[in-house]
């Protein structure tokens, strides 16, 4: 894979991770959802696996924002198996606001796999482990 074409890679990946974190935080779920393939999984420890979009929408439904949130996902590093797919490790940490002010929630990692449909890349499926 050329050095050009594996930039295009990253940059549409992170591309696709940024809007993901962006419309989680907005509570905007018809955004989100629309960022993953059909047959996406979504993996979170201590739930079974929530595949396709249908049951991801319903998830992160019932995630949606009842206070500011952040989600601030770092480390980026990402592999391309080729043109087509790709991998991307992060760090992320979790912030949410309350009435003393912003605390961390959570601290793990996400290991999403991505896959380009129609020119466009798409989640196929993010593991979320956490920190302890």
């Amino acid at each position: 894979m050329s050095e050009s074409t594996q930039a295009w890679v990253v940059a549409g990946v992170r591309a696709v991770l940024g809007a993901h974190t962006q419309a989680q935080d907005a509570g905007r779920t018809d955004d989100l959802v629309a960022l993953y393939t059909p047959d996406a999984v979504l993996e979170i420890p201590g739930m079974d696996p929530v595949q396709g979009r249908d049951a991801i929408h319903a998830a992160f439904k019932g995630w949606e924002p009842v206070q500011p949130q952040l989600h601030l996902v770092t480390n980026t590093v990402v592999t391309s198996t080729g043109e087509d797919e790709a991998r991307a490790l992060s760090d992320v940490v979790f912030l949410q606001r309350g009435e003393t002010g912003w605390a961390i929630g959570v601290v793990g990692h996400y290991d999403d796999t991505l896959h380009r449909q129609d020119g466009t890349w798409l989640l196929h499926r993010r593991k979320t482990t956490y920190q302890a």
